[in-house]
């Protein structure tokens, strides 16, 4: 008899090792992300970002939470479902992340499933959010920023030829071309050129940007993350080829390359949601605390992050959760209340969701200026 019950006792113990406590006071916020590889800068940025905001919820009163950050290195396999697991076993409740598209679409899927909401904030394919009713996004998609540099392109360079370089494996690089393509189209902006890379061939635009030259291309939009586009401004350079470039939310942090020489952004615009300059209290007070802990101005991805954590304040407080609920019961909860919120942050005023997952805010131009994001 006492062998039956020392049994039971290993296996109660056992069983209340693997399930996660939900009832200590504090919500578990999860977040995932690239914290190591060519992608490391969107992720710490975000990580810095929302350990900035949980600080200052935390020290606020109230709503409370934990915060833990595991690094997927902006895989879409195996990294990228082992971090999102690894969270699971310490009790995540609500998932920040994942920070790039490609991992987000990979575990958007299981979270879909297992019934954890998701706030990604800057994963931006529709590819993440499509089908799946507990997922949202902090950014504007890729749709949204093809739509939007099409429309600044016919409003603010009317008549430029325009060159389009952008990665043919990565679907936050296709939908944004795709979109401005045909946006371009409607809108009578002329394409010249347009040339493609994969991830295995982002170290050599020699053969692209003598293609865009040659067809005249003085405008090159690029939808496409900061490190190959730091390369194509390299080799630009190098060949003598001067045209205005334009990128999107993934060439923030261009600034921030090891051994790349800044003075080759001088002039380059990019579209994006947040600028550290602006005057608001709120930016102002982001950007200051940012740079006492960091030691740098934060990017649009720290941004994003920041806004996230408040977001999901909102939402938990919206949908009268409590931390000893499970991450279904909250997942439920917050889908519901998600398409009545309205949010101020220092990537917008007033952002609101649809039921689809999409953020409604006005994406922006700035350009850089001797060193620095400033609005033109």
């Amino acid at each position: 008899m006492k062998k039956v019950f020392a049994f039971a006792l290993v296996l109660a113990m056992v069983f209340a090792l693997a399930v996660p406590a939900y009832a200590d006071g504090s919500f578990k916020i999860g977040a995932q992300g690239p914290l190591t590889g060519g992608a490391a800068i969107y992720g710490n940025a975000v990580m810095n970002a929302a350990r900035i905001a949980v600080d200052e919820i935390n020290a606020a009163g109230g709503t409370q939470f934990e915060f833990q950050a595991q690094d997927d290195e902006a895989d879409s396999g195996d990294k990228a479902i082992n971090a999102y697991n690894t969270l699971m076993d310490w009790g995540m409740q609500i998932l920040l992340g994942p920070v790039t598209s490609g991992s987000g679409i990979t575990v958007a899927a299981q979270a879909f499933d297992e019934r954890t909401f998701l706030l990604t904030p800057s994963g931006s394919s529709v590819d993440l959010i499509a089908d799946k009713d507990n997922a949202f996004q902090v950014c504007f998609t890729d749709p949204n920023q093809g739509i939007a540099s099409a429309d600044y392109f016919a409003e603010n360079f009317a008549g430029a030829k325009v060159g389009v370089i952008y990665r043919n494996d990565d679907a936050y690089s296709q939908g944004i071309r795709d979109t401005f393509v045909k946006e371009a189209a409607d809108k009578g902006v002329e394409i010249v050129y347009e040339g493609t890379f994969t991830d295995a061939t982002s170290t050599d635009f020699n053969v692209q940007l003598t293609a865009a030259r040659d067809a005249g291309a003085d405008l090159l939009f690029l939808p496409i993350y900061y490190t190959p586009a730091s390369v194509i401004l390299q080799q630009a350079n190098q060949m003598g080829y001067k045209p205005t470039f334009f990128g999107v939310d993934g060439m923030d942090g261009i600034l921030t390359v090891e051994n790349f020489d800044t003075s080759l952004a001088e002039g380059v615009y990019l579209l994006t949601p947040f600028s550290a300059d602006a005057e608001d209290a709120r930016t102002q007070a982001f950007v200051a605390e940012y740079q006492k802990r960091y030691g740098e101005i934060p990017n649009q991805f720290a941004a994003d992050g920041y806004d996230a954590v408040y977001i999901i304040k909102a939402a938990l407080e919206a949908a009268g959760c409590t931390p000893d609920m499970s991450p279904e019961e909250i997942c439920e909860a917050v889908i519901a209340v998600m398409p009545t919120l309205k949010v101020d942050g220092v990537t917008g005023e007033g952002m609101t969701w649809a039921a689809t997952g999409e953020v409604s805010k006005a994406p922006m131009a700035i350009v850089i200026k001797d060193g620095a994001y400033v609005t033109p």
